[in-house]
């Protein structure tokens, strides 16, 4: 079962982009494509199965067959089956809730308010990992095919919030700035960002046992930390409301959001699995060690998080469930990647939230759904 928490930021930093990184050069990247190109062509020998690796392959990474990782391709092909866009989703009930003066309580609109501030840009900073940094270093075409359909679903999830914001009227200055404007949200983005910058250094190259451990440990904050954990208060919440048939359609999206999340997840856990497996001298005491360092914060960061979306208890939660819920799932995180447990007997106090992960898309969940499509944000729900 899959399982799922006012200060400004110092100046000149960029959410996920390093400056040098923002404006690497072209030619660089065109130049290694060519070497690669060019070292295929010389070798008389079609690509086999067994030329193809994750890291630092040689193979001409744009012949996607013969597939070496075939649980790659089947979830690119599950990803697209899973498409949607945030104009499915009639809001209309949630547009008239949020007007009734008398419809939430000011602490369901803090939480609601919160959610959108932290996801708003947490998926920028997924899909700008993804496409200036992750992407340029894993050397198998059917891995990065699925990292190019997650950028995209990102671009969704985005869309998905701002569809949101608008919808509802929120002043859009105040909620795209809690990421600068509110610690408990920066904290988060603050923690990601050395190893945002890493991958999207353009001198930063694979290759040694230092840089591949990078790669690796990289790899491990975004699937396991930020996708695998980050996420997952914000999601508890937003369900729980529409569980009381409050903000049906934000609901509605959270579930289609993490029903994306939660196979990136598994993707990025079958890619640093799958690296282990590849490059097992990386796999040092050490380096476990400080990887269950990294989750442990994770718990605490997401924990204050939850500690400040929900000062009371609110919709039959409150703060010290999450705790539990978030050692629950680091637990799950170590144990899917092959480190030691860091919370013994931590139980799941949100077993409902299993339905929630496992939906089906042609589920019209509170019978909102639209029943014709429209591009381009065409539909009014007024």
């Amino acid at each position: 079962m899959l399982s799922f928490e006012d200060e400004s930021v110092p100046e000149n930093r960029t959410m996920g982009l390093n400056p040098v990184a923002a404006s690497a050069n072209p030619a660089q990247h065109t130049e290694s494509a060519k070497r690669a190109y060019t070292m295929a062509a010389e070798s008389n020998n079609r690509i086999r199965v067994e030329d193809k690796s994750v890291i630092n392959c040689k193979a001409d990474v744009n012949q996607l067959v013969p597939f070496k990782y075939k649980w790659a391709w089947e979830k690119y092909l599950a990803g697209c089956a899973n498409h949607w866009m945030p104009q499915e989703i009639n809001m209309s009930a949630d547009i008239a809730l949020w007007k009734n003066p008398n419809g939430l309580t000011a602490d369901e609109r803090l939480l609601i308010k919160r959610n959108l501030g932290f996801f708003s840009t947490a998926d920028s900073l997924a899909a700008n990992n993804i496409v200036l940094g992750t992407y340029r270093h894993i050397t198998n075409p059917e891995c990065r095919q699925y990292l190019l359909r997650q950028a995209f679903e990102e671009a969704i999830h985005t869309h998905a919030y701002q569809y949101i914001i608008e919808s509802l009227g929120l002043d859009d200055g105040e909620i795209f700035n809690m990421y600068h404007e509110v610690s408990c949200i920066r904290d988060k983005d603050e923690f990601l960002l050395p190893y945002i910058d890493t991958l999207t250094n353009p001198e930063f190259q694979t290759g040694t046992v230092e840089a591949d451990q990078q790669l690796l440990k990289s790899l491990i904050v975004f699937a396991c930390i930020m996708e695998g954990m980050f996420f997952y208060v914000g999601f508890v919440q937003i369900l729980a409301l529409g569980r009381q048939n409050k903000m049906t359609g934000a609901a509605e999206q959270y579930q289609y959001i993490m029903r994306d999340e939660s196979m990136h997840l598994n993707f990025g856990v079958d890619l640093i699995n799958q690296i282990k497996l590849e490059n097992p001298h990386l796999w040092t005491p050490a380096f476990r060690e400080e990887i269950r360092g990294l989750l442990q914060k994770g718990v605490e960061l997401e924990y204050r998080y939850a500690e400040d979306t929900m000062p009371r208890g609110i919709l039959g939660l409150n703060a010290g469930m999450f705790k539990e819920y978030l050692r629950f799932i680091a637990n799950r995180r170590c144990q899917q990647i092959g480190v030691d447990i860091l919370y013994q007997g931590a139980t799941n106090p949100f077993p409902w939230m299993a339905e929630m992960i496992d939906l089906k898309k042609e589920k019209n969940f509170f019978e909102t759904r639209v029943t014709e499509y429209q591009t381009g944000g065409a539909l009014s729900w007024d």
